[in-house]
């Protein structure tokens, strides 16, 4: 956090799966916020996740959580629908980020609704190791499309997308081969092998 600087984290969940939406959060924390649990969400089991994403919603100044559909994603590829939900999430932030940090290596310049001049922001590669703000974005993003996920897997039995989320297990691809694709799969990706 840069000392004075109202700073927003950004990142997603859901890049690398073969169904389900890109799940993107922009958080602004408060400059005094301290939690040592906060750590990259892939590192974390999904009880603690669920347990910091209550905190984060409470304590944050500012959150939103945006997903960009499997059809969005086929339609603009992975990488600028990831983009685009950020800066959805950020357009939705009840409180202006005077500085964006973005996990990974590639955003897009970012200007607020109403505004002329773009946010400064800064990528950030495994940014949600580094900073705070990232790692609560990643926390967001991850338990939202989680959550998604388990509703869906309801719906859509025979993919195990209640273990996967999504992601291409053995199991999903099994379902894929079987069952056959879902109006949530992204056909863009390689479904099959």
């Amino acid at each position: 956090m840069h000392r004075g600087i109202v700073e927003a984290g950004c990142d997603e969940a859901g890049r690398g799966c073969l169904c389900g939406p890109v799940s993107c959060a922009a958080v602004i924390l408060p400059p005094d916020f301290s939690l040592e649990e906060l750590n990259d969400s892939k590192q974390l089991s999904p009880r603690q996740r669920d347990e910091l994403r209550l905190i984060i919603e409470k304590e944050a100044l500012a959150w939103a959580v945006v997903m960009v559909s499997a059809e969005e994603i086929d339609r603009i590829n992975i990488l600028n629908a990831s983009i685009i939900g950020m800066q959805r999430a950020l357009d939705r932030l009840s409180i202006r980020p005077e500085h964006i940090l973005v996990d990974g290596n590639r955003f897009k310049s970012y200007v607020a609704p109403g505004e002329i001049m773009a946010t400064p922001h800064t990528t950030v590669v495994k940014g949600d190791a580094k900073f705070m703000s990232i790692a609560a974005a990643s926390i967001l993003a991850k338990t939202h499309r989680d959550e998604l996920m388990l509703k869906l897997a309801e719906e859509f039995p025979g993919y195990g997308w209640e273990k996967n989320m999504g992601y291409p297990t053995p199991a999903h691809r099994k379902g894929i081969a079987e069952l056959g694709i879902t109006p949530h799969h992204r056909l863009s990706f390689r479904l099959t092998r």
